[in-house]
């Protein structure tokens, strides 16, 4: 069996996913407000706000 330990370690990806997910609520929201309008944007925008929020108090 090989010793795992001469492995590198695994690269942080954490600011990349943060960004990626920035990019890509922009251009859902920018697709919905074409498609819906600003009303069904805000709705989208508090619905994310409200499971982010869930998120962040069940993590404690």
């Amino acid at each position: 069996m090989r010793d795992t330990n001469d492995r590198p370690a695994a690269p942080n990806f954490t600011q990349a996913c943060i960004v990626m997910f920035g990019v890509n609520l922009t251009w859902i929201l920018m697709v919905i407000w074409v498609v819906w309008g600003l009303l069904a944007v805000a709705a989208t925008g508090w619905l994310v706000n409200h499971v982010i929020n869930r998120i962040a108090l069940a993590r404690g």
